[in-house]
């Protein structure tokens, strides 16, 4: 692992990617922010038609995929499409507590701005409260609260809909 001093290097996912991403998103898999079961193979691929590699930002360290942000459009509604969301976010459990998340999520609101979005939201599990925190944060807001939507890990979840202008 890298200095802990290190400040993460985003840059966009490549294709090339798929395998290392398709490690950390298993390997950072739980309750706490997943609402599908844990995969089992045969794995689904990282990258499909929803979700290609230039909708991917990469946190590294010591050339080391350590973390992503997925960026997506809510709808397929051309009325929409000023809406960016985050998708997805992950943080390998060794990069914790070192910025990566935090690095991710402005990159994520920089690349939404430069596609043109004006708002970018997300949903976050509502016992989620280290990713509420940094969303917090970063300027993101409430604005809507579906009660006890998942049942996780044998209780009952909500989903928390947060988004921030930009």
């Amino acid at each position: 692992m890298p200095e802990p001093h290190q400040s993460p290097f985003i840059r966009a996912a490549l294709p090339d990617d798929e395998e290392e991403l398709s490690l950390l998103d298993r390997a950072t898999w739980s309750y706490l922010h997943e609402v599908m079961p844990k995969q089992q193979p045969p794995y689904r691929p990282f990258f499909d038609e929803r979700h290609a590699a230039g909708d991917c930002l990469v946190a590294e360290l010591g050339r080391r995929i350590v973390g992503y942000i997925r960026l997506g459009f809510p709808t397929p509604l051309a009325a929409n499409a000023h809406v960016r969301q985050i998708q997805g976010l992950a943080v390998a459990g060794e990069a914790r507590g070192r910025g990566v998340g935090r690095a991710l999520v402005r990159a994520g609101v920089e690349e939404a701005r430069r596609r043109g979005a004006r708002r970018l939201t997300l949903r976050v599990l509502g016992h989620n409260t280290p990713a509420r925190k940094l969303y917090e944060a970063e300027g993101f807001v409430v604005e809507g609260v579906l009660p006890e939507e998942f049942f996780l890990g044998g209780e009952y979840v909500d989903d928390v809909m947060m988004g921030r202008g930009l």
